[in-house]
């Protein structure tokens, strides 16, 4: 079983859409992706600098858009995945590609979730940081000294903190031993209690598509990041979506979940490496492709329709 994941926030470089304007029909999609999410993202995808697709009301958008774009250019390959998740914003991305609801819709709903977002983080300076190796029980007992959430269990050896910036600092000055602390450039504590206030405007916006006969169930298995099982439920998976901005996301369980499931490969969306790099720790074995840039497709489409799998 070949599970495609769609990347989170934080995965986003300058420029990274260029080469995917090269493909025939891209422009229009991304015009039509940017007139639902209320975002210009040829020009951020393209021209902006780092510091403005920081912004969690650019970046979220931007890494959807990605995603779908390379879901959509995998074309015909598409029936070769056995199933979908996302981390964090990612899950849009997923569940748009399950069919839950449709690209326009996926676009406009993250459209509104990192406006929400955006606000809450500007209520109060906050930040995340990676914490990599140690054991866990000791990581997550210098978080809690520090009142610090694991925001993100990713597997591998990773749980990532979110909180207030002078305790990140501090725990990355004196951080658990064997570690290594990495500030991510995300502008706020994504996952924790200091997203409360986004979760109004999505729980509206979910109203309406389920009002509006909009939400179909998933035709494909779907994890979700609350627990790594998988939601059968297209409305219960839009449900989900909302309480994730101030919970935990549980990679962790996910890549478990996929485990269980029997996975045979893994393919990460645009703007892929981050679940890859993970998955090489956590689901040793499992070939992966990352698809970065369109000259991946080949080896993501290879990996989809069961060639011979030498593209991790």
């Amino acid at each position: 079983m070949i599970v495609v994941a769609c990347p989170g926030q934080g995965s986003q470089t300058p420029g990274f859409l260029s080469p995917w304007l090269e493909l025939d029909g891209v422009r229009e999609l991304l015009e039509a992706y940017s007139d639902a999410a209320k975002v210009d993202l040829i020009a951020h995808g393209t021209v902006s600098d780092a510091d403005t697709i920081r912004d969690t009301s650019i970046a979220q958008p931007l890494i959807v858009a990605a995603s779908l774009l390379a879901w959509h250019a995998l074309g015909d390959a598409r029936t070769g995945a056995g199933g979908l998740a996302g981390h964090s914003v990612g899950e849009i991305a997923a569940v748009a590609a399950a069919g839950v609801i449709d690209a326009a819709d996926a676009m406009s709903f993250v459209g509104i979730r990192g406006t929400a977002m955006a606000e809450a983080a500007a209520l109060v300076e906050t930040g995340m940081s990676a914490v990599i190796g140690g054991v866990e029980a000791d990581v997550l007992a210098r978080l809690a000294e520090l009142d610090l959430t694991p925001a993100n269990y990713n597997g591998g050896g990773q749980i990532v903190a979110a909180g207030a910036l002078p305790a990140l600092a501090e725990l990355a000055a004196d951080a658990p031993r064997g570690t290594r602390v990495i500030p991510l450039q995300v502008a706020g504590a994504f996952h924790t209690r200091f997203m409360e206030p986004a979760r109004p405007a999505l729980a509206a916006a979910v109203a309406t598509l389920v009002a509006g006969g909009k939400v179909a169930d998933p035709a494909l298995p779907l994890w979700t990041n609350s627990d790594g099982t998988t939601v059968a439920s297209g409305a219960r998976s839009l449900e989900l979506l909302v309480g994730q901005v101030a919970a935990p996301v549980r990679w962790d369980l996910c890549m478990q979940g996929f485990s269980d499931a029997g996975i045979t490969g893994l393919v990460e969306l645009t703007p892929g490496g981050t679940l890859v790099g993970l998955a090489k720790r956590a689901l040793r074995g499992v070939p992966s492709v990352a698809v970065k840039t369109p000259d991946d497709l080949d080896a993501a489409i290879a990996l989809l329709t069961d060639a011979p799998k030498d593209a991790s």
